[in-house]
């Protein structure tokens, strides 16, 4: 209650001299203190406190009566302006999420940054805000801010009791520390997703609770396994997570099958393809992908899945030893990859043709591939995919007996592997630069020793005993 003095310095403590003006005194602070609510201090002005002199002398029940109707008035000026600051906000919310929807998730941000900076009451509507905006950044791959704002999201409804919005919050926070590589916090996130999904008998919850588990669980295998070795050779680490990854997709889709959800059963059924095939159980793989992965993306006309599918299948085919098979399969990768017109996925096509060709021992269509695959990462600017072209060239004109050109391959292979730091990939390149030199210096002196009369050999001999373990290495090439 604002303390009342008159022009003469009096204060509302000496002016107690009856009911009404002590009545008068607890009805009507307030109502001033709401007058100067705009202001950084109460303030009264001295024309206003000589009414207020007359008021306390005459009893003033009618000027209460007024002030009453000034209360009210006030209340509902008030009322109004935060109608007007939950309209903005939400308007501000719904742009940008109509934003985001179309792909454009910078400018989404942007509103949603806006909306936060208007304010609300509403805390399922800034909950709401931080969900999305948590969302946003994940796609713009900025997962710190993605991080942060999917914990003020969990902290708000954890805070207004909101357990379907805890859940979802946690779902989202547990995918974003995922990708960051914190996987046993990703975990703890699953679980209480899972949690109080079944908690609330809901059945879609629990369904993506069990799919991010399984995500988890197959990031962190591949994490540990990603250096180099072929499927089904992976340390015991990445085996126990893979293999669990493979158990959460299946009650997954014991789920998803129930719900009759078919994209929901075809993405899960191409995950689990992937982790067979990464625990070595290729024809488990084919079938995960082929008799189920494919149908669903063709029932859906969704090609990228489509393309996703076809490559699988390749690469399962190619560790079956199916070479031809999986020779059509990337055949039909790069069909969708140009009718996608994404350049990336079409250069991994040709390179994964260039190399069953070669393991085919077809070498000039895998020149031709790779040749394919070196100008597509030119205009790229990927040089690590440079690189690779290159040491693929060099193997399959070293196998068709064209060692100059090999030997120009494998030193544009080096240099790139020593630009990109690529130590592996400058041993190797290395090595075949000196088995190169050395065949190219034996045909010299034997050149040199039995006269100009004497023919080269011709493409395909494997050429003089030097050149054997680079044959070899070409042979057993990885994919």
């Amino acid at each position: 209650m604002v303390q009342l003095r008159c022009s003469n310095g009096c204060s509302k403590e000496s002016a107690r001299r009856g009911g009404s003006s002590r009545r008068f005194s607890l009805t009507l602070g307030p109502v001033l203190f709401e007058m100067c609510g705009r202001r950084s201090k109460p303030q009264v002005s001295l024309c206003f406190l000589w009414k207020v002199k007359r008021i306390c002398r005459t009893g003033g029940q009618g000027m209460l009566r007024k002030m009453e109707v000034f209360r009210g008035c006030a209340e509902r000026s008030r009322k109004k302006r935060g109608e007007r600051m939950e309209a903005s906000c939400l308007e501000l919310a719904l742009e940008g999420e109509r934003l985001c929807k179309v792909g454009d998730y910078r400018a989404g941000v942007s509103f949603f940054e806006s909306a936060i900076q208007v304010g609300t009451e509403d805390l399922q509507i800034l909950s709401a805000i931080y969900s999305q905006l948590g969302n946003a950044y994940f796609h713009l791959h900025d997962y710190n801010k993605a991080l942060e704002y999917h914990r003020h999201d969990l902290t708000l409804t954890r805070t207004i009791g909101d357990q379907l919005g805890e859940a979802k919050a946690s779902g989202n926070l547990g995918n974003t520390l995922k990708v960051l590589g914190r996987y046993d916090e990703a975990v703890v996130c699953c679980q209480r997703h899972l949690e109080i999904s079944r908690m609330l008998h809901d059945k879609v919850g629990q369904a993506r609770a069990l799919y991010n588990y399984g995500n988890v669980y197959h990031a962190k295998g591949k994490n540990i396994c990603w250096s180099g070795m072929d499927p089904g050779d992976f340390p015991e680490e990445a085996r126990i997570a893979l293999k669990k990854a493979t158990e959460y997709y299946e009650a997954n889709l014991s789920i998803v099958k129930e719900l009759g959800d078919r994209a929901a059963q075809g993405r899960t059924y191409g995950n689990l393809g992937n982790s067979q095939y990464l625990l070595g159980n290729f024809q488990e793989a084919v079938l995960a992908h082929e008799q189920v992965r494919l149908l669903i993306a063709k029932e859906f006309g969704d090609r990228a899945a489509e393309r996703r599918a076809y490559c699988n299948l390749g690469n399962a085919y190619i560790f079956l030893g199916k070479f031809e098979v999986a020779a059509e399969h990337y055949k039909r990768t790069l069909q969708l990859a140009r009718q996608l017109k994404d350049r990336a996925v079409e250069a991994q096509a040709c390179y994964s043709l260039g190399n069953t060709h070669t393991l085919l021992q077809d070498y000039e269509r895998a020149i031709d591939y790779h040749l394919k695959h070196l100008i597509i990462a030119q205009d790229l600017k990927d040089r690590i995919g440079e690189g690779r072209a290159c040491w693929s060239l060099g193997n399959a004109y070293t196998a068709l007996g064209s060692h100059e050109q090999a030997l120009s391959f494998a030193e544009k292979h080096l240099e790139i592997s020593k630009e990109i730091g690529d130590r592996s990939g400058e041993l190797t390149a290395r090595m075949n630069v000196s088995d190169l030199q050395l065949v190219l210096g034996l045909k010299q002196n034997n050149s040199n020793t039995h006269g100009p009369g004497l023919s080269e050999g011709t493409p395909g001999d494997p050429g003089p005993p030097g050149n054997i373990t680079l044959l070899t290495r070409v042979q057993t090439a990885r994919l």
